[in-house]
């Protein structure tokens, strides 16, 4: 049986959709083939690898892309994580579903290192929450 394939967007491709690139594969794996990417990529960032690494995750080879270089792949799912990547995410000819689910960004949270690190760990948490309650009946 051929693999799903799955999209996920954000605006910098450093936290949320690195989040759920992640976990998808993690919990899915066996059949979805997922990528993310972003509309302004940035770096993969340091507390989204810690917040996985805690769950025994590992998100070290995971690179941010820019969503141009997905153009004319066919999706069965491109999923936009954020509101900025659902206004600015362009049309994929040919894809399947979009699913649209905002999350907040962790990346914004200002304070120590502990106080953003609990916000990564809460917002992976909201995401593969999401993800088994959406993708666990396909």
């Amino acid at each position: 049986m051929k693999k799903k394939t799955i999209l996920f967007v954000c605006t910098h491709n450093s936290a949320r959709s690195q989040l759920a690139e992640g976990l998808m594969r993690s919990l899915y794996g066996d059949s979805f083939e997922v990528s993310s990417a972003g509309t302004k990529p940035a770096s993969v960032n340091p507390f989204a690898v810690k917040a996985m690494a805690e769950i025994g995750i590992d998100i070290t080879g995971q690179t941010s892309k820019n969503v141009q270089e997905f153009l004319g792949i066919e999706f069965d799912y491109v999923v936009t994580v954020c509101d900025y990547a659902k206004e600015t995410c362009p049309f994929f000819p040919g894809g399947g579903k979009y699913i649209h689910k905002s999350f907040r960004d962790p990346a914004a949270v200002i304070g120590t290192d502990e106080v953003k690190l609990a916000a990564f760990r809460m917002v992976r948490d909201e995401i593969k929450d999401w993800l088994q309650k959406t993708f666990a009946k396909l």
